[in-house]
């Protein structure tokens, strides 16, 4: 069977096998899908049967070649069903497997198919989008105090500015993301996690309105200095893709995040943040703001 590379112009056909998926890892949802995928780490799909398979194809690490779990419209399948597929397909593994899936199933039928991994890199971590709305409690009196320093310094001063983005402002969002990264050495390493993540942001910035992707930014003295880009993940969930702020300016990313989370998700009842990719300053940051739950993330090798 013949995988098709994933691009841009795929995303209408990807959406509508995503629209009703059940999990709650960040990687089930089609614009982010397509915009990590890179020429060291090509994402392919194909077709069969309305079944949808999605494949990673590591150029640099042949031995991470997998499939994600298959998705279907309004389908859930079997270990039996999981195994013939990979095994037709030519593939030994499957990653990304979410810990709500595992747990539908009875496990010791899972491991009769397959022996199971844990991936603790890529646990999501999951918020209450009311917590991050309202900021209540001592547990986020830290955030509420920087928001509170920032609002005083900048907001109260009319230096502020919040606004959705449109197409018209991705060439200013482009420019701010040079910056950034230029301040943190993204293009050092052309196959690090920072340069592979300003690759996504790009094409998910120039594609925003084609992905359905929503985000606001936020102008500090007329130049945007912060921006938050995310998507609907499924019903009750929405992802927060891409958040990136001047850090020297105290207070910033933590307005930036509460904004977002009014702006951008107030109708969903959860917000993702994605994983920390065991990045210890990174899991400090995702945990400081309290995560009602980690959804798991596992790797299911071919018995």
């Amino acid at each position: 069977m013949n995988f098709t590379p994933l691009t841009v112009s795929d995303y209408n056909i990807l959406k509508t096998y995503f629209e009703e998926q059940p999990y709650s890892l960040s990687i089930y949802s089609p614009a982010p899908l397509i915009a990590w995928s890179t020429l060291n780490f090509r994402s392919r799909y194909a077709v069969v049967n309305e079944v949808l398979f999605i494949a990673g194809e590591p150029e640099d690490h042949p031995e991470d070649r997998h499939l994600i779990l298959p998705v279907s419209r309004g389908r859930v399948f079997l270990p039996a069903e999981m195994h013939r597929f990979a095994s037709e397909l030519g593939f030994t593994q499957y990653w990304y497997a979410p810990g709500d899936y595992l747990d539908m199933l009875e496990r010791s039928e899972l491991e009769s198919f397959f022996s199971i991994e844990e991936q603790r890199e890529f646990a999501d971590y999951v918020y209450l989008t009311e917590d991050l709305i309202q900021l209540k409690g001592n547990k986020f009196s830290k955030k509420r105090n920087l928001i509170h320093q920032f609002s005083r310094e900048y907001l109260r001063k009319g230096r502020v500015s919040v606004e959705n983005i449109q197409q018209k402002h991705i060439d200013e969002c482009l420019q701010f993301l040079d910056i950034w990264c230029s301040e943190h050495d993204c293009d050092v390493d052309q196959n690090s996690s920072l340069a592979c993540e300003k690759a996504a942001l790009i094409t998910t910035l120039k594609n925003i309105e084609h992905f359905e992707s929503i985000g606001i930014l936020i102008r500090i003295d007329g130049a945007v200095s912060a921006f938050g880009i995310g998507s609907r993940l499924n019903r009750t969930t929405a992802t927060l893709n891409f958040e990136k702020a001047f850090s020297e300016i105290k207070g910033l990313y933590q307005f930036l995040d509460n904004e977002c989370s009014k702006r951008l998700f107030s109708e969903y009842q959860y917000i993702n943040k994605e994983s920390d990719m065991n990045l210890p300053n990174l899991a400090e940051s995702k945990q400081s703001y309290n995560p009602v739950l980690r959804v798991k993330s596992f790797a299911l090798i071919l018995r």
